[in-house]
Formats: structure tokens, C-alpha cells, sequence
């Protein structure tokens, strides 16, 4: 670390720095972010950009008694070495590592873990009132960025925060992206107020004043307060927050901590009402890689510091299998159109939006939306394809019961980054997505176990289905045809699975990715003298009832292998199907993930840890079948 950096130790640490060193402290921090990050991947440009901002609040703040959310949290490593984590940052999203999010178990000054948009107001609003109920004084501040404000639930948090007459302060770190460019009209209307105004709302002062004055002070206190706001809504940036009962201050400097502090202090001296500090900060500031391309630095994989170029694989991945297939498909029919949630190149459509712009949609981080708009779209006539995070779609749970599933509208639901994910960790894990879209009726699930069949897959779903279905495939390199030695497929057929090796001890159902690593344990299991039949599930909604029912009648053992928790999964499906046909001779086995959140890591790692990956699983098998 740096000269500077290295002086902290602990939270509060900065406040012994000589304010004439913060702008070397800054870009310590900077050079710290750029280095560590070239070697362990993460989010840079959203932490160099508030940079300052972080140290303003660290220097106004006093940790861990104040409380400070962060929206999101992936631009919380500045926030992690300023609290004294400077020494192990190296192991930034590495499994036993720090996290690349909040984490209160690892420093409580992490006030609250975080990982998904849109929460921060929320949940400060909720501190700031449980502070007053406990009669304690610490302060809450909340930072969220211009495109989490997009969210539904960040409005939902406004349009309550002054009803609970207290203060606390929202810092909207202003950069003008989320992920990708901003859209809709949240991000409109702070571009008419980035502009470098200040506000002070004097309407207190006046009012009073007029009240004193008999008979005529209440009549002309109204008329000027209503002549004032009309000239305000004309002049003054922040009005929609006024109106919404928060106090705006700003915009101010997001890059000038001075200014900063200045805000803050009257913000948070404004006794029982909210304020809002609009601060307008740079993403990828002062790595000029990052600030060129801020999209393709927000979260990034190892790349060479001297030349910004990003280590990228040769390797197909099964988010470009899903560009292309979205390509040709909209090239074909015109009833194609897509819809996302702010991530137009982490989930493969930008090429899509570019080529058919009439019929791209990015309704911004609104995944509730996306989902209830895709609806509409196809009551329509369109065939929409909604592309989101498998952790993301979590997020619209209630739409796709009741505008998609009630409506039986035919969405395609593109479910990127199923199974384990890996170094986002517990928050964007993908683990959860065949237990909740499981439990809807006329939904239909398919897990393609390679890239080939994800073509199938998604073409069965556009030509064969007019109802509800999901197509669920990994994030990162895909399986290719015959590189596990299987050649002859079966063509796609509702609800019908496909047998890809023959054997007579043990059966092996396994779905998407994990019929992979199915075949591999096979050749662990015969070196055993144990020959398994695997069954590449396809759907697992619904599930191939006969060929199961029937291939289990001829085998001691049935294992069961998917990335997704048991609690609702495809195994505990399997074995209360098996125990109601009253099979409760044969043995069951699940290979799947625990009820628990998965922290982060590299995949192989994370699944070599919980016991599925091939050799473990053969292991298993082999223990089973001796006992």
C-alpha cells in the first residue's frame, strides 16, 4: 500500500490525515483498486469513481456507531480499506477472501449485507426509525447510485421516507450509469439537473414569519409559498424529491471532498425529515481504460494494467450461444422482440438491440416490470424473450404468478448464470431458480446439458410452445457437442428425457450442467467395476415420469445431480415421486447444493467443496452402493 493508505489500520483512521494529503490519499486508493483488481477481477470502475465520496463519508461518519448502507454494494472496496482491510484486499473475491459485496460478519462497520439494487433507502429508513425508537443518536446515511433509483422499490422507499418524520440522509451518487447507459425517466430527470446549483430551502423561515402577522399573515404565507414553488418547479434541480417530502441538496462535486462534507453536515443537521444529496460523481475516474469504456470495466475479469486490454478466453460461452440464437431468431420472425433489465451485455442481447432497436427493450434495473411488460407484450402477439440473472429473476416472483402464469402468456424466460456463479458470491448465486419457478403452474422448466442443446432448447421453447417456459443454462464456457464422447441425440420431445449411457448399477439423473460432470464420475465409477445409466433430464418441469419410474425399477441406487438447493429442487421432486409409486427399495441419493447460501469462490472450487463435483460424486456413489 501507499505511504498514505498505509497510516490506516482501523475504521477512522483517515480522520488522522492531513487534509492537504487526501488528494494523495485518492490516488493511492486508485492505484491500489487498478492493481489488486488486474489480478482478482471485480468492479473498478464504479469504486474509482467514488473514491472521494467514500472518504468524505468516512470522514463525516464515525464507524461503526454510524450507520452506512450501500445500494447494491460492489462499489464498497473503497469503504473495505478504509476500514482496515487494506492487507488482505489481495484476496478480494476469492474463496476464504474478502467479499466483493458487504459483509457484516468480515467488519461492522458493513452496516448491512447487500447485493441486489434498490434496497438502501429502504433499509436505512428502517435503522433511522429503529434508532428512534431505541432513543440512540447515531446517524444513517444511504448511498445509492442513479441507476438503482430506476427500481420500483427505491420509489416505493421515497414515497414513504417522510412520513416517518425522522432524519436521515440519502447520498445519490450520480455517475449516469448503472451497468449500462441509463435509461427511462428517472435518467432523463437528473440530466436536466446536472448542472452545479444549490438549494436551501428557506420556507420555514419565511412561513413563520408570516404567521405572526394578524389576520393576513396565514392567507398571504400560502399565496407566496405557492408563487415560490411554481417558480421552484422552473428553476430549481430536485423538485421531484421536495415533492416526495425530502430536502435536495446538490448537485454537488462528487470529486471534491470539501464540498462534499459541507453537504453532508447540513444534511444531517435537518431535524425529522429526510435529505437527499445529489452528488455527481465519474465512473472509472482516473484509470483512463475505465474511464473510456466504464461498461466493460463495472465488473471485469483479469486485464493487463498498462494497456487496459481484458484477459478474455477463446472459449464459447453459453451467454454467446444465446446472442446468436437471439440473432437468427429475430431474423426470422418479427414477432421476436427483448426484453432486459439493464444488462444488455452481461446477458448477449446488445447485438439484438443494435440490429432491431424497434424490438429491444431495456426497461432498466426494473426487473418486476420487465417481466409484467413482457406480459403485456405477448397478450399482444409479440413472442417476448425476457434475459435476466437467474438471481434476478427472483425479483419478479409475483409477476410471473400472476401476469405470466395466471395469464398463460407465452414468455420466454432466458435464465443466465444458473447454478453456482462463483465470486459474486451468496447474492448472485443462481441456485434457487428450479425450487421458485417450480412451484408455478404452467410453467415449463428445460436445462440444456451443452451449447448444442441450448439452441434445441430455445427453439423448442419459440416453435413448440405457446405457454410459460424457462430455459436455464450457466454462466461461463460451454460444453460442446461429442466432447464427452456423446454423439447420437434424441430429438427435443415434451417432457421427455434422453438416456446417454446404459448400465445396470446405479442410475444416474442429472440436469444442465451437472450431466457433465454425470459422465465424468462414470469413468471414476467404472474403473470400480460400477456401470451407471445416465439420464440427461432436459425438462425438469415437467420431468420424464415414465423413463424414470421405469429405469428406477431396474436399479439398486438413484442419484439425482443439479446446481440448486435441495429444498424444492429437482431431487426433492424426484424422491417424493418415487416414495408416492411406493418404490421405498430403491436407495436415493442427492447431489445438490445444501439449504444454505453459497459463499463466493471459483466454481470448481465451490463445488468440489460441497461434495459435487465428479470424482466426490463418484465417491459418494461407491460408499452408497458398499453400505
Amino acid at each position: 500500500m501507499g505511504k498514505i493508505l498505509n497510516q490506516i489500520i482501523k475504521e477512522n483512521d483517515i480522520k488522522n490525515i492531513s487534509p492537504e494529503d487526501y488528494r494523495k490519499l485518492a490516488k493511492e486508493i486508485r492505484i491500489k483498486l487498478v492493481q489488486s483488481i488486474s489480478h482478482t477481477g471485480g468492479h473498478l470502475a464504479s469504486n474509482l469513481g467514488a473514491v472521494e465520496l467514500t472518504m468524505a463519508l468516512h470522514l463525516y461518519l464515525d464507524f461503526p456507531k454510524d450507520k452506512l448502507v450501500w445500494d447494491v454494494g460492489h462499489q464498497s472496496y473503497v469503504h473495505k480499506l478504509l476500514t482496515g482491510r487494506g492487507d488482505v484486499f489481495s484476496t478480494l473475491r476469492c474463496m476464504g477472501g474478502l467479499s466483493g459485496f458487504p459483509k457484516v460478519k468480515e467488519n461492522p462497520s458493513d452496516t448491512f449485507d447487500t447485493g441486489h439494487s434498490s434496497t438502501s433507502v429502504s433499509v436505512a429508513m428502517g435503522l433511522a426509525k429503529a434508532r428512534d425508537l431505541n432513543g440512540t443518536d447515531e446517524k444513517v446515511f444511504a448511498v445509492i447510485g442513479d441507476g438503482a433509483l430506476t427500481g420500483g422499490m427505491a420509489f416505493e422507499a421515497l414515497n414513504n421516507a417522510q412520513t416517518l418524520k425522522t432524519n436521515m440522509v440519502i447520498v445519490l451518487n450520480d455517475n449516469e450509469m448503472s451497468i449500462a447507459p441509463n435509461v427511462g425517466g428517472m435518467s432523463n430527470y437528473l440530466g436536466k439537473i446536472r448542472v452545479n446549483q444549490k438549494y436551501r430551502n428557506l420556507k420555514t423561515t419565511v412561513e413563520k414569519t408570516l404567521d405572526k402577522i394578524p389576520n393576513l399573515g396565514q392567507p398571504l404565507a400560502g399565496k407566496i409559498k405557492r408563487a415560490k414553488d411554481s417558480i421552484k418547479h422552473l428553476f430549481i434541480p430536485g423538485m421531484l424529491f421536495e415533492d416526495m417530502g425530502l430536502i435536495y441538496i446538490g448537485p454537488v462535486d462528487g470529486h471534491n471532498i470539501g464540498e462534499m462534507l459541507t453537504a453532508f453536515q447540513t444534511a444531517a443537521s435537518v431535524p425529522d425529515q429526510p435529505v437527499l444529496v445529489h452528488v455527481l460523481t465519474k465512473k472509472g475516474k482516473g484509470y483512463k481504460p475505465a474511464e473510456e469504456n466504464p461498461s466493460a470495466f463495472h465488473g471485469v475479469g483479469k486485464f493487463d494494467i498498462q494497456t487496459g486490454e481484458i484477459e478474455e478466453g477463446a472459449a464459447v460461452t453459453y451467454t454467446k450461444i444465446f446472442e446468436q440464437w437471439m440473432l437468427a431468431a429475430g431474423r426470422e420472425r418479427e414477432d421476436i422482440v427483448s426484453v432486459c433489465a439493464a444488462m444488455p451485455d452481461g446477458t448477449g442481447v446488445r447485438a439484438f438491440s443494435k440490429e432491431f432497436p424497434e424490438r429491444f427493450f431495456d426497461v432498466g434495473i426494473a426487473e418486476e416490470h420487465a417481466v409484467t411488460f413482457a406480459a403485456g407484450l405477448a397478450a399482444g402477439g409479440m413472442r417476448p424473450v425476457v434475459s435476466l440473472y437467474s438471481t434476478f429473476l427472483q425479483r419478479a416472483y409475483d409477476q410471473l404468478v400472476h401476469d405470466v402464469c395466471i395469464n398463460n402468456m407465452p414468455v420466454i424466460l432466458a435464465v443466465d448464470r444458473s447454478g453456482i456463479v462463483g465470486r459474486d458470491g451468496e447474492t448472485h448465486q443462481g441456485i434457487f431458480d428450479i425450487s421458485y419457478l417450480g412451484t408455478m403452474p404452467n410453467m415449463t422448466i428445460l436445462s440444456p446439458m451443452d451449447g448444442e442443446e441450448l439452441v434445441s432448447a430455445l427453439d423448442f421453447a419459440l416453435t413448440e410452445m405457446e405457454t410459460p417456459v424457462a430455459v436455464r443454462y450457466p454462466r461461463g464456457e460451454a460444453l460442446l457437442p461429442g466432447k464427452k464422447g456423446v454423439t447420437d441425440r434424441e430429438e427435443w420431445e415434451y417432457g421427455r428425457a434422453e438416456v446417454l449411457q446404459k448400465g445396470k448399477d446405479v442410475l444416474i439423473l442429472a440436469v444442465g450442467n451437472m450431466v457433465e460432470k454425470a459422465l465424468e464420475a462414470a469413468g471414476y465409477l467404472k474403473e470400480k467395476a460400477i456401470h451407471p445409466t445416465i439420464v440427461n433430464m432436459r425438462f425438469v418441469k415437467p420431468f420424464d415420469t415414465e423413463l424414470v419410474l421405469a429405469l428406477a425399477k431396474k436399479h439398486r441406487l438413484v442419484v439425482t445431480m443439479e446446481d440448486n438447493v435441495y429444498s424444492g429442487g429437482f431431487s426433492e421432486k424426484i424422491q417424493a415421486f418415487l416414495q408416492a409409486q411406493r418404490m421405498n427399495r430403491v436407495k436415493c441419493l442427492a447431489v445438490c447444493l445444501p439449504d444454505a447460501f453459497i459463499e463466493h469462490g471459483a466454481p470448481e472450487e465451490l463445488y468440489e467443496k460441497y461434495g459435487m463435483d465428479a470424482e466426490s460424486v463418484a465417491g459418494k456413489i461407491r460408499e452408497v452402493m458398499a453400505g
